[in-house]
């Protein structure tokens, strides 16, 4: 449905354009002049003039004088100097979408061409910015569907390995206790580096479960989800501190969720990308709404090309009608920023 209603418009727009001014009655009036118009106008301006001239004060003698020759030309120029003009002010609408097109990204909507310019630009423009709206609308419920179809398999894994791989883990452990207790001294060594090797596993298969599926979010709330979520990065080698006050205006479990899964994926490019040692996770009141900042003291952006977390930190906010913004931080490194409703 969405791809016929494009080719209609696309069809229209270049109707539009090739054809000049149709019947706009059903649309109503416009204010817009046509570009055919302006540059009939203009041209019968001319033929009409030089008419004019031609059958009063100025006339053209066999063999042509030159008197005869230059204001021939002057009005020449005169008539190519207006077309020009009239050929740049019609045709500028076209160019400035021309450049919208270009620079127009689906992760980061709101951006629209100016509607200006003659009648078929001006409709053109118009078409185009509501082709953009529905297919912004169309990217974000498409995103929302995935996103949500995401969570799901994500809590479905995280079950699976804490219920199945984690249970049986348990019980390798507690099968190892017991041979360790019955084993000879010989090999209780080699017993216990597999009792060591057991519970490493085991500790990293819950830690998985955790990423996947935030229990403590859905148990305890935002704030003590990005304060467990800074001890977990912390415990693996990058000094995570966390600001998250109490009091911040209520929010929906799906933008709970996605402030989440944002300061999740920052961190997680903060310590895979960044070459950081220090980062911080901040979540406070702005303008009516809430801001939730990660700021690491890395290798900042640099020229790198956004990669599939940051997509995917851009479509959630997308999903919630939120605003991100990637940025250096002062001092060097990188500013992520969600903002949540309020004033933007």
């Amino acid at each position: 449905m969405g791809v016929a209603t494009d080719m209609r418009d696309r069809r229209r727009a270049a109707k539009l354009v090739t054809e000049g001014p149709c019947d706009r009655g059903e649309e109503g009036e416009n204010t817009h002049v046509s570009l055919f118009w302006r540059i009939f106008s203009l041209n019968a301006a001319g033929l009409v003039v030089a008419a004019a001239l031609l059958l009063g004060p100025v006339t053209v003698s066999t063999p042509i004088r030159q008197a005869e020759a230059l204001v021939v030309l002057v009005g020449l120029a005169l008539l190519l100097v207006a077309n020009a003009l009239v050929l740049r002010v019609g045709l500028a609408p076209l160019k400035r979408l021309g450049r919208a097109m270009s620079t127009a990204d689906l992760l980061r909507p709101g951006a629209r061409a100016d509607v200006a310019g003659p009648a078929e630009a001006a409709e053109l423009i118009t078409t185009y910015n509501t082709m953009l709206d529905r297919l912004e609308a169309e990217r974000a419920a498409g995103a929302g569907r995935a996103l949500s179809a995401q969570e799901r398999e994500r809590h479905r894994i995280a079950r699976e390995l804490h219920d199945e791989v984690g249970q049986t883990l348990t019980a390798v452990l507690l099968q190892l206790k017991r041979v360790a207790d019955r084993a000879p001294e010989g090999l209780r060594e080699e017993v216990a580096q597999a009792q060591e090797a057991t519970r490493a596993g085991l500790d990293e298969i819950r830690f998985i479960a955790r990423r996947l599926r935030p229990g403590v979010l859905e148990e305890l709330g935002l704030a003590s989800a990005l304060r467990s979520l800074a001890g977990e990065f912390s415990a693996h080698g990058l000094t995570v501190r966390h600001h998250v006050p109490g009091g911040l205006p209520p929010l929906t479990e799906e933008s709970e969720l996605v402030l989440y899964r944002v300061a999740q994926e920052g961190l997680t490019n903060t310590a895979r990308h960044a070459a950081a040692a220090h980062a911080e996770v901040r979540l406070q009141q702005i303008d009516g709404g809430v801001e939730l900042l990660v700021r690491d003291n890395g290798r900042g952006l640099g020229e790198a090309t956004e990669g599939a977390g940051i997509r995917g930190m851009r479509e959630r906010a997308l999903l919630i009608g939120a605003e991100l913004t990637l940025a250096g931080a002062p001092g060097g490194g990188t500013d992520v920023r969600l903002r949540v409703g309020g004033r933007r």
